[in-house]
């Protein structure tokens, strides 16, 4: 795609908007635009606006659920003409087809590998290896590492990896692995230009990698038609701590989906709920998304140097393991 930095922003609903969007595909990477569980053609078609003024590339990512429910989704999506769409969070992927006959590279988040190669064979050009440590929705099946180094093996299309990735460590770590490129939430969710709140940023600042859960609650709560076998990770607080493992009652009780709203409107993440990957202990300050592609491509890029440059040459005879004991 011409990218100068081997990063895309997760579309993540409710906090990846254009004006994120922009700023990250004006930093090198790919910006995407998250159309999340209330999300709705008006509400794409407004956020899209950023980074066609300033004549970016961008992307767009939908729930296959929300798509199935109103196919419009889709349709807005392709005439907004982005360079790449996600749908994910669904086992069909005929959606592709109409994707790439626009021109436009079709992606998807994948759990395992089965999954994986079922969506390369449908077509889908771009896979998105989401480990279990991923903040938001996703299939908490396998962790990131073993995920992607599983999926490189698979397929042939290329993979970026995502969940728990936060550093240029985690970036050095995942290029070295094979992927194409990082997909990442956490790291961005608390940069200026994203839709969230002060006290939802002041939130993620104060979070240490334990502090996050995954849990259904809050879909249920809100009523939103989330299928049961995609979690959501998020700071544990205490509505969750109130209703983990009371599911059923917690359907049957309006006024917690009434409170939780209020939460919501008024900022309040004692009740409201932040997504936030495992990688949230990482964040070290409120940057501005362009500082954060830079910080994280300058330190990854300085990681896999200082790897190749302590690798010796290998002299006649001696053996690849010889060369990564010598670097080490």
């Amino acid at each position: 795609m011409g990218l100068v930095a081997p990063i895309v922003n997760a579309p993540m609903g409710g906090v990846a908007g254009g004006a994120l969007a922009a700023a990250v595909s004006a930093a090198g990477g790919l910006g995407m635009i998250g159309i999340g569980s209330a999300g709705s053609t008006t509400l794409l078609e407004r956020e899209v606006a950023y980074p066609h003024q300033a004549r970016l590339r961008f992307g767009i990512g939908l729930l296959d659920w929300a798509m199935v429910r109103d196919p419009a989704l889709l349709e807005a999506a392709v005439a907004a003409a982005p360079s790449l769409i996600s749908v994910s969070f669904g086992d069909d992927w005929s959606w592709a087809g109409r994707v790439r006959e626009a021109g436009i590279v079709p992606a998807t988040q994948i759990f395992d590998v089965a999954q994986a190669r079922r969506a390369a064979e449908a077509g889908v050009e771009l896979l998105v290896a989401r480990g279990a440590e991923g903040g938001g929705h996703g299939e908490p099946k396998v962790g990131t590492l073993p995920l992607l180094e599983a999926v490189l093996d698979a397929v042939s299309v290329p993979v970026l990896a995502a969940g728990g990735i936060a550093s240029a460590r985690g970036v050095a770590a995942v290029l070295a692995a094979g992927a194409s490129g990082v997909w990442l939430g956490t790291a961005f969710a608390a940069c200026p230009e994203s839709l969230v709140s002060d006290s939802a940023r002041d939130a993620l600042m104060q979070a240490a990698a334990t502090d996050t859960v995954t849990t259904s609650v809050f879909d249920v709560a809100l009523g939103y038609a989330w299928p049961s076998k995609f979690k959501e990770r998020v700071l544990r607080n205490e509505f969750w701590e109130r209703w983990s493992g009371r599911e059923p009652e917690l359907a049957a009780e309006p006024d917690a989906g009434v409170t939780l709203s209020a939460a919501i409107s008024a900022g309040n993440y004692r009740i409201a709920h932040v997504d936030a990957g495992q990688g949230v202990g990482l964040l070290t300050g409120v940057c501005p998304a362009a500082q954060v592609v830079e910080d994280l491509c300058a330190g990854a890029a300085g990681l896999l140097a200082s790897w190749a440059s302590l690798a010796p040459r290998r002299p006649a005879g001696s053996s690849a393991a010889e060369d990564v004991a010598g670097a080490g």
